[in-house]
Parts: structure tokens; C-alpha cells; sequence
């Protein structure tokens, strides 16, 4: 437990400052309180004077000479200051009401520091966590597509959002008790253990027994919070799917089938949350119960021991008031410990995200790649997810200004070979080379800055038509976006809207059609300019009309560059330099349109069952 916090506090050593003055203040809070009870000790002493005055002078002789020395003249002071106190200064008005008036003063001085101490500490946790959010954000985006596509979204947001939260419950809830309880109840303790050590020890003799179920409890909670996270993580995914797929659910009538696994998942929550709960207040009652029957041995002794020698006022006052002090500390020390086992389970999955290694790392010393007017060239490439291969020596060249066109049923790779140009995952043999250099010694910022991508998944961001355009190069004038938007073909419309460019599309621009949305897409990308292009069926969702216009666009766009088109409808690619046919990961066959329907190959058979039987007779 030890190690866990102090990895906690090292997120926070950017704002050290501030924690040092919330540990700070967090002691002197602690201190004020065993100040109190000493102060209400004599003011009861002046107000209720006794016939004798007992010194409570007691040498230590457990503990080294210094502090021995040290000890002695403290206590010295303190029996001459109660004699003085309890003999004579009731007689004086004037200073026993000043003795009264430190009582509030220090109350203040305890609420003060107790409020400056979550204060500090409080400031110091949302920062730090807010930089832990986006440490976290940053290092999941920069981890390779693989990890997404093993990795529920739901969970990743709970883990950002949900597990964080409970380190910061550690760095000022936590920190807080540590620093604040313990050294009131040491502070209280010597006081006892230094004016009553009898009293003191027979009223704290029950506390022992609670420690056993305590530590039972204990275990139970890391297991139920490790648990609770898991299903707040679910109930997080269901939402996602629900909202991102709400056409779907209201489509089929899923409404109710949704509801009642969100029911299920919530349900489970609770029943984890309130285990949970059970084992960190249980323990306050029982330190009560055991507490109260310390304190009645305490008082039966006290009854007895008044036989022969009476205690003063303000031996009582003292004995009561430090054992009403000193229960409270350590009750929350007793919930510290579940406490922080429940955030011990939620950042292990924090952390455990921190050391995800990506599977595409950065070069060490990465080199300058220029593009334009350069080959690409996939060398006998081999990649396969995880233990399923998926492509087998993959050994293509494009050249630039070539439109190459990749075609295949469904699972035959043409999607693994975009994503490898983009190096969005690498090959597990071979190399894939931009003017002769390998991708995997290029930077993948600058890799991907001389790449524009249309994919057949449009994805549109909820902001404004001028900054989902801009996002294809940012920076850009206001003059190239609306120039992008009229090579696009997408001018009209976006002036059709109210706001025209200043129009909010919405999530995943649900206010535009489809072929809207598409047309926002590939202005993104005639905006970027960069020399290679990967095109991803980029006119699926476009009528007739507007496939052609966009597609003489393209063409105009596509001149003087390598591009790299996925091709699902064979319409779309007659006119390719080059279609490559993919089958089962392997090229099977390379040439244009009309050499390869003259083969009588795959090709062939993917045009008929496209065009009809007849079609290819008519080419």
C-alpha cells in the first residue's frame, strides 16, 4: 500500500508546492486538537477549582536522554501552570475570561487550517487528475489501431472518467486523514498516556477486538470495487451503443431490450457499490460499541479509584473530552484503509493503460520523408491480426500520378493494405516503402501529414461546416476551405444552410444526408493536398448526379499523385492505371479493366456478378 501512494503522490509532483502546504496545514490541524483539550483542561481547572492540586509529573524513562530533558521541562511548566490556574486565578475575573476567549480562538485556528488543508489539497487533486485524464486521453490515441479493436470504448471512457476519480479521492480525502488523524491521535494519546496512562490504557483495551472483522471487511473491498469498476465500465458501453446506434434500436424496437440491460448492469453496480459501502461504515459502530465499553471500564475504575483519592475537574474533563477526540480519528483511519483499497482497484487499471506499449512505436531517430512524385512500394509484405494471417507476400509498386485500385470480395485485405501504408498497423514481414525509405523509420505525424483519407465511414465531428473542412489542413484561409468545398462540389448545399459555413452539422454530421457528409469528407481532403491518396469507395453515398461531379473532382485531384482506391463497386474503377485482385490475402491477379475481364480470371466473375453474365461481351 506503501508503493501505491507513493506513485499516486508523484502525479502530483508538478503542484508539490500546494501538496506541501496541504500536508502542512493538515498537521498543524492536527496538532490544534490535542492544543484544545489542554486549553479546556485548565479553563475547566480555573472554573471549577479544586481543594489539592495532583501533579501529574511521570519521567520517560523508555525514551532517550534528550527527549527525556525536553519532556521533564514541558511537564514542569504544565504542573506550575495547573497550580497556578487551580490555586488563585479564579479570584481574578478579568483572566479567567481571557483564558475562556482562547478556547474560540482556537477553534478558529483549527477551522481555519482545516479548511486551508482541503483547500491545498483539493486544488492539488483536480489538477493533477485533470493532467492524468490527459496523459491518458493522449496515450490511447497514440496507441496502434490494434488496441481499439481489441478494446471496448465504454471501457476506455469509464477508465479515463470513472477510475481516475478515485485517485483523486486519494490524493485530498485520503492524504487528508493520513497526514491530519494520525497526528491527532498521537498528539492525543501522549497527552492521555502522559496525565492518565492507567485510565487511557483501560478505556482503549476493548478496541483490539474489532480488528479482526475490520480486517475482514478490508479484503472484501478491493474485490467488490475491482468488480464495481468492471460493471460501470458496461454500463458506460451499453450507453455508447445505444446513443451512437439509437437509429438501429428505435428501427427494430430495441428500446426495451436496451433498457433492461442497462437494468441488469445498473443493478449489478449496486449491488458491488453497496458491498462496498457495508465495509467502509461498518466500522465506525464498532469502534463505537468497543469504544463505549473502554470508556465504562474506565468510569467503573474511576468510580472505584475515587475512594481513596478523587480525581479534579479537569482530570475528568480531560480524560472524556481526549477519548471523545480520539475516536474520531480513528475511525476514519479505519475507513482509510478500505478507502484506499477501492482506489488501489481503479488505478491499477489506470496505470495498467499508462504501460500499454503500442505496436506501432515511434522510430528513435526518425527520417525526413518527402512524397510527391515518389513510388510506393509494398515488398513482399506479410501481416496477419494477431495469429490470423490476413495478407501473404504482398509485393505491389505505385507510381506517381497511377490510380491503382484494389478489389476482392469481403476479407480478402484490401482494407489491411490501406491500413498498412497508413501504418496503422505494421507488417509482420517485409517492408512498405515511400521513395525508398520504410514507413516504420518515418514519424508518424509526418507519415501521415503527406496522406489524405476518404474512408467509406464518414466521420463528421459536432462542430461548425468550416472546421470539420479545416481539420483537412488547420490553419488554412477562409478563401481555400470554400475553394476545397467548390472542388468537392459541396459549395451549394453548405450555402444552403442558415448559417452556411458556420452551420453546426451535429454529431457524425447527423443533420446532412449522406451524400452531404461524403461530400464534407473528400473537401477535407482536397483541402490537406497531400501527395498520396487512399480513397475508401469515396463516392458510395452520392446519387448519380453527384457521383459524377465529385468524381471528375477526384480525377482532377488525383492528378500527379499515387492513389490507392478500395474499391467495392467495380464502377467506380474502370478507368483505374492499375486493379489489383485480391484473394485470400494474396494477389492473384494485375492489369486494366479490359486485360483482366479478357483473362476470364476472378476479376471476370466479380464484373459478372456485378453487371450480369452479358456485360463484359459489351465492354
Amino acid at each position: 500500500m506503501i508503493k501505491f501512494l507513493l506513485k499516486v503522490w508523484g502525479l502530483a509532483r508538478p503542484y508539490r508546492a500546494r501538496l506541501f502546504l496541504g500536508v502542512f496545514t493538515g498537521i498543524v490541524s492536527g496538532l490544534i486538537v490535542p492544543l484544545l483539550v489542554a486549553v479546556i483542561t485548565l479553563v475547566t481547572g480555573a472554573v471549577f477549582p479544586s481543594a489539592k492540586v495532583q501533579t501529574t509529573h511521570r519521567p520517560l524513562t523508555w525514551a532517550p536522554a534528550f527527549i527525556q530533558h525536553a519532556y521533564d521541562h514541558v511537564q514542569r511548566w504544565s504542573d506550575n501552570a495547573r497550580q497556578a490556574i487551580e490555586s488563585g486565578l479564579q479570584q481574578h475575573q478579568g483572566a479567567i475570561l481571557a483564558l475562556i476567549a482562547i478556547i474560540p480562538l482556537i477553534m478558529f485556528l483549527r477551522g481555519m487550517f482545516s479548511y486551508l488543508n482541503v483547500y491545498f489539497l483539493q486544488w492539488t487533486a483536480i489538477h493533477t487528475v485533470a493532467d492524468l485524464r490527459v496523459r491518458l486521453f493522449n496515450h490511447l490515441l497514440n496507441l496502434s489501431a490494434g488496441f481499439f479493436s481489441k478494446n471496448r470504448s465504454g471501457e476506455l471512457i469509464s477508465r479515463i472518467m470513472s477510475d481516475t476519480s478515485a485517485l483523486q479521492n486519494v490524493l485530498s480525502g485520503a492524504t487528508s486523514v493520513i497526514i491530519r488523524d494520525p497526528v491527532t491521535l498521537i498528539g492525543m494519546l501522549t497527552l492521555l498516556l502522559s496525565s492518565q496512562p492507567l485510565l487511557t490504557l483501560i478505556s482503549m483495551v476493548a478496541l483490539p477486538v474489532c480488528l479482526l472483522p475490520l480486517s475482514i471487511y478490508n479484503r472484501k473491498v478491493r474485490r467488490s470495487s475491482r468488480e464495481m469498476q468492471t460493471q460501470t465500465a458496461g454500463l458506460m458501453q451499453v450507453m455508447a451503443e445505444a446513443f451512437t446506434g439509437h437509429r438501429i434500436v428505435k428501427a427494430y424496437n430495441l428500446e426495451n431490450a436496451v433498457a433492461t440491460e442497462f437494468r441488469k448492469t445498473a443493478d449489478k453496480t449496486v449491488s458491488q457499490y453497496m458491498r462496498i459501502i457495508r465495509a467502509n461504515e461498518i466500522s465506525g459502530p464498532m469502534i463505537e460499541f468497543f469504544g463505549s465499553i473502554g470508556v465504562a471500564l474506565a468510569l467503573l475504575y474511576l468510580i472505584y479509584h475515587t475512594l481513596s483519592q478523587p480525581p479534579s475537574a479537569s482530570d475528568f474533563m480531560e480524560l472524556l473530552s481526549s477519548i471523545f477526540f480520539v475516536y474520531q480519528p480513528m475511525k476514519n483511519l479505519s475507513r482509510l484503509y478500505n478507502q484506499l483499497a477501492q482506489a488501489r482497484a481503479a488505478s491499477e487499471r489506470v496505470f495498467e493503460l499508462l504501460a500499454t506499449p503500442t505496436s506501432v512505436p515511434e522510430p528513435a531517430q526518425p527520417r525526413p520523408l518527402k512524397a510527391a512524385g515518389t513510388d510506393i512500394h509494398f515488398e513482399h509484405v506479410d501481416f496477419a491480426y494477431d495469429d490470423k494471417p490476413v495478407l501473404r507476400d504482398i509485393d505491389l509498386r505505385i507510381r506517381p500520378g497511377q490510380l491503382v485500385a484494389l478489389v476482392g470480395s469481403t476479407g480478402a485485405g484490401k482494407t489491411s493494405v490501406a491500413n498498412l501504408l497508413l501504418r496503422f498497423y505494421d507488417p509482420t514481414r517485409g517492408a512498405v516503402r515511400i521513395g525508398g525509405v520504410d514507413i516504420r523509420e518515418v514519424a508518424m505525424r509526418d507519415l501521415r501529414n503527406q496522406i489524405a483519407v476518404v474512408t467509406q465511414e464518414t466521420i463528421l465531428f459536432n462542430d461548425t461546416v468550416r472546421r470539420n473542412i479545416e481539420m483537412g489542413r488547420p490553419g488554412a484561409t477562409n478563401e481555400e476551405i470554400i475553394a476545397a468545398a467548390r472542388h468537392a462540389y459541396a459549395y451549394d448545399f453548405i450555402m444552403g444552410k442558415p448559417q452556411g459555413f458556420d452551420t453546426i452539422i451535429g454529431e457524425r454530421g447527423i443533420t446532412l444526408s449522406g451524400g452531404e457528409r461524403q461530400r464534407l469528407a473528400i473537401a477535407r481532403a482536397v483541402l490537406k493536398n497531400a501527395p498520396i491518396l487512399v480513397l475508401d469507395e469515396a463516392t458510395s453515398s452520392l446519387d448519380t448526379e453527384s457521383e459524377r461531379a465529385v468524381q471528375a473532382a477526384l480525377d482532377e485531384l488525383m492528378k500527379g499523385r499515387a492513389t490507392l482506391c478500395i474499391a467495392h463497386r467495380l464502377s467506380t474503377i474502370f478507368h483505374a492505371d492499375l486493379i489489383v485482385v485480391l484473394d485470400q490475402g494474396r494477389i492473384v491477379e494485375i492489369g486494366k479493366h479490359a486485360e483482366l475481364i479478357r483473362r476470364g480470371g476472378i476479376y471476370q466473375k466479380l464484373y459478372e456478378l456485378s453487371f450480369g453474365p452479358e456485360a463484359h461481351r459489351h465492354d
